[in-house]
């Protein structure tokens, strides 16, 4: 169509981006376990961190609880706004958030599960504690069951690049109902608004799509589809289980090999210590093994897909 027709007509928007876009938008939300319309679409698990912190109205009188396992695309949104809108952040260690949520704790921005250790948070904790949640699901979505409504979350921003397979420049944002009146657009535009001919009027879209971050270009939607299609063949229960079970023989077996594994939970990652972690994530990449060094960490990480296959955690110990 867009050889024939080009990008400018409405054919072009009403037959392939919108039904594209609303095809994935409902395919996320069947993963996450929520409406279609609670589910918004950005770019990164970052973009959705933004559209979080940035739509809030934060100032002095708020605290945000973090934790010390955090990645920067969370960090750097919460430094950037507190030195701005001069809200505080305040940091807990990741095992401990629930129980450091005081009377000032606005919101508790954390991951579901850590980065750097592969531990899952206690959501049902952070949830009974009281004050919102905002979830970084870039280790989560795709890798772990994410069930909405048992995590108890507010806000829960996933990408779609990681675990689900997609193309980069995809992410998805879960907004609560009752939280989407908290919130600013981040990036207001043409699809914000319920009634584009008004703009000045304001009238924003209902749902939680007036957060999108613009329409995705169809090549990403189809991409993204696409790859869901070849995980929920296989069957989606049975890609988390046997990528979580891998992880877990993964890990077993470095600390067989006297290898120090960090704490961990029923996840896809496992890191491990090593006296010089950046020279030896670039040695097992030479060796054909792709881990990462987690900056300022003393860990080697290994990501651990339904796709890791018995000959793949072998090639890493041997080279270990």
């Amino acid at each position: 169509m867009q050889t024939e027709q080009g990008r400018g007509g409405s054919a072009f928007f009403e037959e392939m981006l919108i039904p594209a876009a609303r095809t994935l938008r409902e395919r996320i939300a069947g993963l996450l376990g929520c409406g279609a319309s609670e589910v918004a679409l950005t770019g990164s698990t970052t973009d959705g961190v933004n559209s979080v912190l940035s739509g809030l109205d934060l100032g002095p009188r708020d605290e945000v609880l973090t934790s010390d396992e955090e990645h920067p695309g969370l960090l750097v949104p919460l430094a950037l706004g507190a030195r701005r809108r001069g809200f505080t952040v305040r940091e807990a260690p990741f095992a401990e958030l629930a129980a450091a949520v005081g009377p000032d704790t606005t919101l508790v921005a954390c991951s579901h599960v850590s980065w750097v250790t592969g531990r899952l948070v206690d959501a049902e904790a952070l949830a009974a504690a009281g004050a919102p949640v905002l979830l970084d699901g870039a280790q989560g979505l795709g890798a772990v069951h994410t069930d909405i409504a048992g995590l108890g979350c507010d806000f829960y921003a996933a990408s779609g690049q990681k675990w689900l397979c997609g193309p980069n420049g995809t992410g998805y944002l879960y907004v609560r109902p009752e939280r989407l009146a908290d919130l600013h657009p981040a990036w207001p535009g043409y699809l914000t608004l319920a009634a584009p001919e008004r703009p000045l009027d304001l009238d924003l879209r209902e749902q939680t799509d007036r957060l999108d971050l613009g329409l995705l270009p169809y090549e990403h939607s189809a991409w993204a589809a696409a790859s869901l299609d070849v995980l929920e063949a296989a069957g989606f229960d049975d890609v988390l289980t046997a990528a979580v079970d891998r992880a877990e023989d993964l890990a077993v077996r470095l600390a067989e090999a006297g290898r120090t594994v960090a704490p961990r939970g029923r996840s896809t990652l496992v890191s491990w210590e090593e006296a010089d972690p950046e020279a030896t994530s670039r040695r097992l990449v030479e060796a054909g093994v792709v881990v990462r060094h987690l900056p300022g960490r003393p860990y080697v990480r290994a990501s651990v897909g339904a796709w890791t296959v018995e000959e793949d955690l072998e090639r890493l110990l041997r080279a270990l």
